[in-house]
């Protein structure tokens, strides 16, 4: 009974750190309501800002990307519990994106400003709008198996687990990545970018791209032809538009 609840507290403070990160990303790339933004700190030589801020792009890029793959989470599982292997990748991506936000040094040099007040707006919007896709997107595979509540009141309830389906729905009939498409469009949409925003939208940017292309792989592992099948139906992250021939025959 103790490691059950024990195990459902882990989640829960894994899920509050995940929360936690998610919010606090949000202000510091708007650079507005948390106490340090994307073009806040102290700032030093260009070369040393570049170095310390890849670096932690890096860290956490290697920490998700490692813990994410099946053979990875076949060794994990020798030494934790199933039922809290989310969680703790939840747990640890939380922590390595708090590190990235604390450390983070500035480069304050302006790589465009908007100044058409219609236009901030408009750009203000679409970037809400891309964090809105991405959490929509959450909740339409699973949002808590995704971030491993689910596992963790299994186990407390001694119930069966079992992963969700592979389905496609809303807007994963529209693109197979939603939420790295949420992240793209928030990360880029902006009236005011900055040196040091542009480097981690590049960086972020760039290292969606390669991820992906390891975990769909994972996926047609996994999966076998419906995701054959489905990859070659649904793009990517643009979605495919129809010639107008095909959607008058529709």
């Amino acid at each position: 009974m103790t490691r059950r609840i024990l195990a459902l507290g882990y989640g829960g403070l894994a899920y509050a750190a995940f929360l936690a990160a998610i919010t606090y990303t949000i202000g510091f790339l708007a650079d507005a309501v948390v106490p340090k933004g994307v073009d806040d700190g102290a700032t030093g030589p260009v070369w040393l800002a570049v170095a310390v801020d890849a670096g932690l792009l890096g860290v956490f890029a290697v920490q998700h990307s490692v813990m994410a793959r099946p053979w990875f989470k076949r060794w994990w599982t020798r030494f934790i519990p199933a039922a809290v292997e989310r969680s703790t990748f939840v747990l640890l991506s939380s922590l390595a994106v708090g590190l990235l936000l604390w450390q983070w040094r500035p480069l304050t040099a302006q790589v465009w400003s908007v100044e058409t007040p219609w236009l901030r707006v408009l750009l203000w919007t679409v970037c809400g709008l891309g964090w809105g896709v991405l959490v929509l997107s959450t909740f339409l595979i699973g949002h808590f198996d995704l971030f491993g509540l689910r596992q963790v009141l299994a186990r407390a309830r001694e119930s069966g687990y079992a992963e969700p389906g592979f389905r496609q729905p809303m807007l994963y009939r529209v693109v197979r990545r939603p939420i790295m498409v949420g992240f793209i469009i928030a990360f880029w949409a902006t009236p005011d970018m900055s040196a040091g925003h542009l480097l981690f939208a590049a960086a972020a940017t760039g290292y969606i791209l390669i991820a992906v292309r390891f975990e769909e792989h994972d996926l047609r592992q996994a999966l076998g032809e419906p995701y054959e099948q489905y990859a070659r139906q649904v793009p990517r992250f643009v979605p495919r538009v129809r010639p107008v021939s095909e959607r008058v025959e529709a």
